[in-house]
């Protein structure tokens, strides 16, 4: 189990403040506090028994807002309430006339320790949201976790508004030891498209998305996890929620999965529990309150009302009044809380009498119309017509978003002809009245409307002028959010600290739908489409960054043509191209473009991003010559420009380019220069999805590694993984995990270069990435021959190397080709790989891999002098053109390998001495790694040699 995290509580009186859950207690009871009164009462307990002035207050709880103290007086009021009086008549609030309030009573701090949040944190992607307090369902809260552990998936089932989301949360919080945490809550009431549940989960899960479907991604990454999923509000997306659940649970038996619905999935596997509308008391019975309240639908509406401020007794007068209300309201539980909260203001009588006006109609209605129009909906319009103009305006155009929004986009998308002013107050009473919910993200309050309320207010009819131009408001408002936000993505990990820019996503493609639609406006479709494409390239969203791009391109006219959109979106368009259906012509064109674009505009940081894309494209392609050329320019911009993310960039291209050429040295300059910028560095260096920062790590452990310092490069590579894991992004880490093994492979540490290897191949395999799945089939063929297997290393490295030739993937095939060559020489058949060598060697020639060349050059030397017929000296002339030009490169590591080889060679002779010589001039240039494989192997060929 984790350690144990430590949260402070405040006591007074009989109250506990949780300051980690938000959560007022009073005898363990639940203290609910309405607005703002709960900031009041932290503000005044930061402080105990000092005179906090009015200003001072208002500063604190309304941060950068103009507010009248009549707020003030309100909320301090609601708090009073919620206090009551103090333990034998003391107080705990005093008010100091025209001054300010103090909080007198004693207060205590403490220190709890909860293993089960900490439990929480331990797992990156638990969200489970606060448990809220429930009214009758000690029954459920035992039964389900049961069930749930014996048959893995289960479906709560039961009418709208009756719970089902509050029992799944709080069942989350009863498992949340049991899981070690690892309870991952999948909101589904935000998400409308159904081609968007596996995206949903992989996002939250922080894997990349590689193609319209995630599922399989998912599937392969929770294979050998244990998990608690809750799917939550599963009913409008019923067939693509089945079909993920049927696929994880079929195929990852640690998983368990707890799901929300007004219906049953129809899954494999899937098992259902209904859950009933809270029991009221029968009607024309003698009900006195006594009796009434044994019925969990009057203990609800009492504990509700007495919770919004309403003095109810609750006596034998009012008590088949409200059990006739709640009978009326079918038991529901969220028709029952907004009828109560109604009390404070109304009183029980005059909130049935409500009741009767406004929704005798609708319980006449037809039985086959849906649960929400025969219940949900007349509350809701009960509900509606209780507002004042203000707030039904206010929360007509809340229906404009989808899922979390801010106070920021209510001002933008709703302010049109309302002031700031009327807006906080109308949001404030909406919350009260239970018709937009909150929650913190963070230090951050996101609102939203609950599914049904939403359903209803976009029923509410408006002029066509209104809605147009509330879509456009919406739409110019997320715009503009992308345009500012972009650039944070790339500094976000995944899970919590994503949640609510995930939210606001699905705002965007919300309003991105709207622009495109039949009654769009396609010029702001195309603005909002290319505002998007970098967000999507740093989520990972490709499939959804390619739809976009594509449709905004199809949509461009003469005065969008060769404009930022359209660089944007040739960008968008080619690089997620690129990732999912690999380097073909298409992707080229979009590029090259793109970079047309750029050059003309005179637009610096998206010149160099794409040269960089034009790099990766070569590079994958296998055209080493070329890279230098594009790496060049992009360092000769980086110097104009002086711009760190292009600087970051130009050094970490230039680095690896000079690399491949066999210019180690300059290789090393370049990216120890990228590693002083970056630990500088203030701020994100990603320019469309790319990072830098860890794979240029990797590539200086390379660097270092060939520059005969492989302690250094060791160390630098466990570097680079250990900052890739603390970012959380996956697809990231499979690419760094890869660089490693190939690090430790070449040190002879075989079984570090298992571990990095066989991680990398599970994270690849998760996020879909089907060149590097390859790669790391290829990687573990070679350990299979290092570690004696040799024929079927053979076998499976000869079927590795098949998709990377079909992905046009040609980064690393040139190693591979000399390990299948030492393989078959092994085996015996030295002739097949000396055939394959010299192709390698034509290759790297023509392509302008150099780095290479020695080590090619040295396993051809050893398949020449195993190769019958073929003349010793030409095998030690490979030998020595090998030692020579790894020590023009600086690549002492080679140089090492093959004097060790050609030292082997010449022992056999009469040159022995000059052997010795030769061998120990090169070992005499190392001062550490004296524990990896070419070493040893070196230093017992000296000790034969002495």
């Amino acid at each position: 189990m984790p350690a144990a995290q430590n949260t402070e509580i405040i006591s007074f009186g009989s109250f506990r403040l949780n300051l980690t859950e938000r959560v007022l207690t009073r005898n363990s009871e639940h203290v609910e506090l309405k607005g703002r009164a709960y900031d009041l009462l932290v503000a005044l307990l930061s402080r105990p028994n000092e005179l906090i002035s009015k200003a001072e207050l208002l500063r604190q709880v309304w941060p950068g807002l103009v507010v009248e103290e009549g707020a003030l007086r309100f909320h301090m009021t609601n708090l009073r309430k919620a206090l009551g009086g103090g333990d034998e008549g003391s107080r705990y609030i005093v008010t100091s006339s025209g001054r300010g309030y103090t909080f007198v009573a004693q207060v205590a701090r403490s220190v709890d320790q909860e293993p089960q949040a900490t439990a929480a944190l331990s797992f990156q992607q638990a969200n489970l949201p606060v448990r809220l307090p429930m009214i009758d369902r000690e029954v459920e809260i035992e039964e389900i976790p049961a069930r749930l552990k014996a048959v893995r998936f289960l479906t709560i089932v039961g009418a709208g508004g009756v719970g089902k989301t509050t029992l799944a949360i709080a069942v989350g919080h009863r498992l949340m030891q049991s899981f070690d945490g690892a309870i991952l809550f999948v909101d589904f009431s935000m998400v409308s498209d159904p081609a968007l549940v596996g995206t949903v989960v992989a996002s939250l899960l922080g894997l990349s998305v590689q193609s319209s479907d995630a599922t399989p991604s998912i599937v392969a990454y929770l294979r050998d996890k244990r998990i608690l999923l809750i799917l939550d509000t599963c009913e409008h997306l019923i067939e693509p929620v089945a079909a993920f659940a049927s696929s994880v649970f079929a195929t990852a038996p640690n998983v368990h999965i707890l799901a929300t619905s007004r219906e049953a999935l129809q899954a494999d596997g899937e098992n259902v529990y209904r859950l009933d509308t809270l029991a009221c008391p029968p009607e024309g019975a003698d009900l006195t309150a006594e009796v009434a309240k044994a019925f969990p639908a009057i203990q609800l509406f009492v504990e509700r009302a007495r919770a919004s401020g309403a003095q109810l007794q609750f006596s034998d007068d009012e008590a088949p009044v409200v059990a006739n209300m709640c009978r009326k309201l079918d038991g529901v539980a969220l028709a029952i809380e907004l009828a109560a909260r109604r009390v404070e203001s109304y009183g029980v009588h005059g909130t049935a009498s409500l009741l009767d006006q406004r929704l005798g109609l609708s319980w006449l209605g037809p039985r086959s119309a849906p649960p929400r129009q025969r219940t949900l909906h007349a509350t809701l319009d009960w509900s509606f017509g209780l507002l004042s103009d203000l707030e039904r305006m206010v929360l007509r155009r809340l229906a404009a978003f989808v899922g979390h929004f801010t106070l920021d986009a209510v001002i933008s998308v709703c302010g049109r002809d309302v002031s700031e002013r009327d807006i906080f107050g109308a949001i404030d009473s909406l919350i009260a009245k239970s018709m937009v919910a909150t929650r913190p993200v963070g230090t951050v309050m996101s609102y939203r409307l609950l599914d049904t309320t939403r359903a209803y207010a976009r029923d509410i009819q408006i002029t066509a002028d209104e809605a147009h131009d509330l879509a456009v408001r919406h739409a110019t408002y997320y715009r503009n959010w992308l345009e500012q936000r972009g650039g944070d993505w790339s500094i976000f990990a995944s899970g919590a600290e994503r949640t609510l820019h995930f939210a606001s996503m699905n705002n965007v493609r919300a309003a991105l739908e709207w622009c495109f639609g039949e009654r769009g406006d396609i010029r702001l479709g195309i603005q909002l489409a290319a505002a998007a494409v970098d967000v999507f390239l740093a989520m990972s969203l490709l499939a959804e960054c390619h739809r976009w791009s594509q449709r905004a391109l199809i949509a461009l006219d003469a005065a969008t043509v060769g404009s930022s959109e359209e660089m944007r979106l040739q960008a968008g368009l080619g690089v997620s191209s690129s990732q999912m259906y690999g380097e073909t012509d298409a992707v080229n064109d979009a590029l090259n473009r793109s970079l047309a674009i750029a050059e003309a505009r005179g637009d610096p940081a998206y010149e160099a991003g794409l040269l960089n894309m034009q790099y990766i494209f070569h590079g994958r392609s296998g055209h080493f010559r070329i890279l230098l050329d594009y790496a060049q320019r992009c360092h000769g911009l980086a110097e104009r420009s002086g711009d760190l993310a292009i600087r970051t960039l130009a050094h970490s291209a230039l680095g690896m380019a000079l690399q491949f050429s066999g210019d180690l040295g300059g290789s090393r300059r370049e990216l120890e220069s990228l590693m002083g910028i970056l630990s500088h560095a203030q701020q994100g260096s990603v320019l469309l999805g790319y990072d830098p920062h860890y794979r240029s790590i990797v590539a200086l452990a390379r660097t270092l590694w060939l520059h005969g310092y492989p302690d250094q490069a060791a160390d630098r590579a466990r570097e680079a993984v250990k900052a890739s894991e603390a970012m959380g992004h996956s697809a990231a880490l499979a690419l760094v995990l890869a660089g490693a093994g190939t690090v430790f492979l070449w040190r002879g540490d075989l079984e570090a270069a298992q571990h990095y290897v066989d991680r990398s191949y599970s994270l690849a395999e998760a996020n879909a990435m089907g060149p590097l799945m390859a790669i790391g089939r290829c990687r573990k063929a070679e350990l299979t021959i290092r570690r004696g297997d040799v024929r079927q290393g053979v076998d499976d490295l000869r079927a590795g190397l098949k998709p990377i030739h079909a992905a046009r993937h040609e980064l690393l095939t040139t190693e591979f080709n000399m390990e299948l060559a030492l393989g078959l020489l092994t085996l015996g058949r030295a002739g097949d790989g000396l055939i394959l060598v010299n192709d390698a060697i034509d290759r790297a020639n023509g392509s302008g891999e150099m780095f290479q060349m020695p080590e090619l050059l040295r396993v051809k030397g050893k398949l020449l002098s195993a190769t019958p017929g073929a003349s010793r000296d030409e095998a030690e002339r490979c030998f020595q053109q090998s030692v020579n030009l790894a020590r023009a490169q600086g690549a002492r590591s080679w140089e090492l390998r093959a004097a060790t080889d050609l030292a082997a060679l010449m022992a056999d002779t009469e040159r022995r001495d000059s052997a010795k010589r030769l061998l120990q001039d090169v070992y005499g240039q190392f001062s550490e790694g004296f524990e990896t494989a070419d070493l040893k192997l070196a230093a017992n060929l000296l000790a034969t040699l002495a």
